[in-house]
């Protein structure tokens, strides 16, 4: 099952994607029947409580920066208003020359969890979707930390669904391509940690909250973008998320974004 969170006639609510239709998960939506997807705006699938990342999840992104191999998983955070939906532009921020995409798996929280094993993870997974997590690569060599230099506003798209019916997160196939070229191609087969390990890595740190994001890390081929490029992720079995690129003084939120949401995330 596909769920998407759009904006229709002034109403944000959830629903499924039923061929070129989106049906309201809720009776209690304001909206009558299906509604045309053409017609409705569709934004980011969450509103997080917080988005944890994975650094070198890949053994070839980390030979490609000449990193050790973590022996446990790297984490780090991006803030929720770094969160940007499917067709909403990645700003270049003026701090930084060199942005860089990183397509990822993207695991989103359906359930509160805290000290969960790998074994009892599954059920406190709604499902999955595409992420990118914008890198400004130069500030992330200056600072040494990942703070700024991925925590930019629009540095986190994710989208444009969730697919809540992956049976196999640990083997998929995931490309990155600009401008229809393919930058970034791996499997998460290739992953040093899985993405159910992941999460009870997580839950035993902080309490992963419904609706929460865990970006499990990119592979090698990581380039930088440029004001005009299109980056599209692609994951087997999960969707496809763009997103065109732009400079701040170009680029404008699309209206009625984040940050005005009527409703919770339906993820419990």
């Amino acid at each position: 099952m596909r769920v998407v969170r759009v904006r229709y006639r002034n109403t944000i609510f959830y629903g499924t994607i039923d061929g070129q239709t989106v049906r309201p998960l809720s009776k209690d939506t304001p909206v009558e029947g299906p509604v045309p997807i053409d017609q409705a705006l569709v934004l980011a699938p969450v509103t997080p409580t917080k988005i944890i990342c994975l650094g070198f999840n890949y053994a070839e992104h980390a030979e490609e920066f000449a990193h050790d191999l973590p022996d446990e998983p790297v984490l780090f955070l991006k803030p929720p208003s770094a969160v940007v939906g499917p067709g909403q532009p990645i700003v270049l921020p003026p701090q930084s020359t060199h942005v860089a995409h990183e397509g990822e798996l993207a695991v989103v929280m359906g359930r509160a969890c805290r000290n969960v094993s790998a074994a009892e993870a599954a059920p406190y997974v709604f499902g999955y979707c595409c992420g990118n997590d914008v890198t400004a690569r130069d500030l992330q060599k200056k600072d040494g930390q990942y703070g700024r230099a991925k925590g930019f506003d629009t540095f986190c798209p994710i989208g444009p669904w969730i697919e809540t019916e992956v049976d196999d997160p640990g083997n998929l196939v995931l490309r990155t391509l600009v401008n229809g070229e393919v930058a970034q191609q791996s499997t998460t087969a290739n992953m040093l940690f899985k993405p159910l390990d992941i999460v009870s890595y997580v839950s035993g740190i902080m309490t992963l909250m419904p609706g929460d994001v865990i970006l499990t890390g990119t592979p090698s081929g990581s380039t930088a973008i440029k004001a005009g490029d299109e980056v599209r992720v692609e994951i087997e079995r999960v969707g496809v998320l763009v997103n065109p690129v732009a400079e701040a003084e170009q680029a404008e939120r699309a209206e009625g974004d984040e940050g005005d949401e009527e409703s919770e995330p339906p993820l419990q």
